[in-house]
């Protein structure tokens, strides 16, 4: 039963193409969280016993396969994507703002670091930020939040997770 049950982990996992929660896992599988919690540990280490190139990521609230890191250099001619422009400075800043402050509107974040514009465009161009809302204040400005693609691009399993700013650094960085 239970290599049925790891059979369907990860055909899930690979065919899902996202993280996913051990909270689903359980759903599809018919068994409850605990169970799904234990099978999931059982097949991260099969995957790392027989050494198929394959590991398992805790990333972004759930869990997804990814190639084996110590088998990354190996492949990389065939995984390397064609490379997106790095972000500018200002966008970065702004990520940061949006990360450490969301959900936050244009205008905080332009009293903070000035024009944002383009940056938000770019952001959400590359799907790193989102509309999360509305503030509840005069013209219901937009509220923004970073995305799950958020997460995994920057190795994250949760926001808690972005390093802590002391207090002067973050007054600096933020002007407030």
């Amino acid at each position: 039963m239970n290599d049925e049950l790891l059979e369907t982990i990860g055909a899930a996992l690979m065919g899902a193409g996202r993280p996913v929660g051990v909270e689903e896992l359980a759903q599809l599988l018919g068994v409850p969280h605990e169970a799904a919690g234990r099978l999931v540990g059982e097949y991260r280490e099969r995957l790392r016993a027989a050494r198929l190139g394959f590991a398992l990521e805790q990333v972004a609230g759930g869990w997804r396969l990814i190639v084996e890191p110590a088998v990354v250099p190996a492949l990389a001619p065939l995984l390397a994507p064609p490379p997106l422009p790095n972000l500018s400075g200002a966008a970065l800043e702004v990520l940061a703002i949006i990360a450490y402050k969301q959900p936050i509107t244009r205008a905080e974040i332009e009293v903070m670091r000035g024009s944002s514009a383009s940056s938000l465009v770019t952001l959400q161009e590359r799907e790193l930020i989102k509309v999360v809302g509305r503030k509840d204040a005069v013209g219901r400005p937009l509220l923004y939040g970073t995305t799950q693609k958020f997460l995994l691009e920057f190795g994250l399993s949760s926001l808690e997770e972005l390093p802590p700013l002391d207090p002067q650094g973050l007054a600096e960085f933020l002007r407030s």
